[in-house]
């Protein structure tokens, strides 16, 4: 059983009924489900993730304490550490995980200031390019159970993807990486007689290339340790996780690199193959620098479009 199915059992079986028990009053004013960190969020997890943050337990969002006050927090607080420790094999943690808690009781302001910076998780124009990717995904993953006010459910639908502006610009970033990196100084370097930075090169242009893919899926890229296996999932260009896969897991030397040369110049016309599609950047154009400038010129907002290239691109 996966940790979302697990979540959602121990809800039904012990978390819908004690809240229904004990604080009916307040179910038209709280949100239940589990999102945020974790594979079990996304989906991911398998039998290596049980080994650590993985246990029976959701999420009890509450509003400000104006709506539901201190008392009443404390009091669902011990309600909810007295549900059952064990549950269909699965053990609760007595310790909060790393990076504080994951489950139990949390002010929604409090989860949306620390994913966003904000704590009504209402993000600027500027904002939406200062905020991790992965935090977004985290704000927006997982399951909603109950959302008796529709809070939750709002701010995730407003959070659910950058405005156009803001996707043009982290995709103008990633393609101008791409170009620099892969068309440009990769054969370079190598000239150059420098192994060790080619291959930095090669990732700077492979975690580029994902970033670029999931833009042009209007997707979030989740936390990078689980970057290939979502991408296998995207509806386009999926098949390039194979080939950057190998750009990064095999070697420079001579015969090799001539062909992940090959392989980046293939990932870059099929990306600008999809930037056609979609009316961005320059078409027929394989340079992927000056699809980069095409799709920047294209932001609407003078303020974003004038920030500078890579402003949208997060290390």
């Amino acid at each position: 059983m996966q940790g979302l199915e697990l979540a959602k059992a121990y809800y039904e079986a012990f978390g819908k009924p004690m809240l229904e028990e004990q604080f009916s009053c307040l179910l038209p004013h709280i949100a239940v489900g589990l999102c945020g960190s974790g594979s079990e969020c996304l989906g991911y997890d398998d039998g290596v993730s049980v080994d650590h943050d993985f246990e029976p337990g959701y999420c009890i969002f509450l509003p400000s304490e104006e709506i539901v006050d201190r008392r009443q927090a404390f009091l669902l607080e011990r309600a909810y550490a007295k549900q059952p420790r064990e549950f269909m094999g699965f053990r609760r943690s007595l310790v909060s995980p790393v990076g504080g808690t994951r489950r139990g009781v949390i002010r929604l302001e409090d989860f949306l200031h620390e994913k966003t910076g904000k704590k009504d998780g209402m993000l600027s124009g500027m904002e939406w390019l200062l905020v991790p990717e992965q935090s977004l995904a985290e704000c927006t993953n997982g399951e909603v159970f109950h959302d008796g006010s529709g809070a939750l459910v709002r701010v995730r639908e407003y959070l659910s993807y950058f405005p156009e502006d803001a996707r043009r610009k982290k995709l103008a970033g990633a393609l101008f990486i791409m170009g620099q990196a892969g068309q440009y100084n990769y054969s370079r370097i190598l000239r150059h007689g420098e192994t060790g930075a080619a291959q930095l090169a090669v990732f700077e242009f492979t975690k580029a290339a994902i970033s670029a893919i999931f833009l042009l899926n209007k997707k979030y890229q989740p936390y990078y340790k689980w970057g290939f296996r979502a991408m296998r999932t995207l509806r386009l260009l999926s098949i390039e996780a194979e080939l950057l896969e190998y750009l990064i897991t095999s070697d420079n030397e001579d015969g090799v690199w001539q062909e992940k040369q090959d392989v980046m110049e293939g990932i870059a016309a099929d990306i600008v193959g999809e930037l056609a599609q979609q009316g961005l950047g320059k078409t027929g154009c394989l340079d992927l620098e000056k699809q980069a400038y095409a799709i920047n010129d294209s932001i609407a907002s003078a303020q974003l479009r004038n920030l500078h290239i890579l402003s949208g691109v997060q290390s």
